[in-house]
């Protein structure tokens, strides 16, 4: 198993209502998962393969919740990277290389039946984990925005967030709104749904954890 290490940020956008039921192992909001993901690396490294700035992500679905398995994913590349360094994004984005049920990238994807070939495409992201906000596309196949929710009274921005102790894919995030766009061979649409947005900072055993500072926007 090679070692590796990534640390910056995700923004996520899912079909569940705010807060994701799912979070708190209940059933979706809707009865099934949609959601797209996009990740920047700060920091990483794959063995000797540097990941410093690339970018990488996936829209996915479930017919049910993630658990029970049955998703497709349509995982995208960033095309600034050279080939050893689009294999590494992979092998981290698809669970290899990684130790059974450590990283939430093993579990989503060994609940796919199918994962299609990655798109390399042209990735832009603009996120801010405290100020709730992002703009994120994969030229061609996915965008997705976030925003904070919003006071219905006095239209000032909500602060909420969810701390997971034992968590394999965040110790806490910031919870909002999102809006996404998928195409190709995992099409979805997502309106005014639950936004999340958090620290990435993990490797092949899992999160590492009781880190104080927040990836910069």
């Amino acid at each position: 198993m090679t070692e590796w290490e990534i640390h910056g940020v995700t923004f996520a956008n899912c079909n569940c209502d705010y807060g994701c039921p799912c979070q708190f192992n209940a059933r979706p909001t809707r009865g099934n998962c949609r959601a797209v993901v996009f990740s920047r690396i700060e920091r990483g490294r794959f063995g000797a393969v540097p990941l410093d700035g690339l970018k990488m992500g996936f829209a996915v679905t479930w017919p049910g919740a993630v658990h029970e398995g049955g998703g497709t994913m349509q995982p995208f590349l960033d095309e600034t990277a050279d080939a050893a360094q689009r294999d590494a994004l992979l092998r981290i984005l698809t669970g290899q290389d990684t130790e059974e049920m450590a990283t939430a990238f093993w579990v989503y994807a060994r609940m796919c039946d199918t994962i299609h070939d990655p798109v390399v495409t042209r990735i832009e992201m603009d996120v801010d984990i405290k100020a709730r906000s992002a703009s994120c596309t994969a030229h061609g196949i996915a965008s997705a925005r976030g925003a904070p929710i919003l006071n219905p009274v006095t239209g000032v921005p909500h602060q909420v967030a969810i701390v997971q102790a034992n968590g394999f894919e965040y110790e806490r995030t910031e919870v909002g709104r999102g809006w996404s766009e998928a195409t190709g061979r995992v099409p979805l649409h997502l309106e005014d749904s639950y936004g999340t947005w958090f620290e990435l900072h993990m490797n092949q055993s899992g999160l590492i954890r009781g880190q104080a500072a927040v990836a910069a926007g």
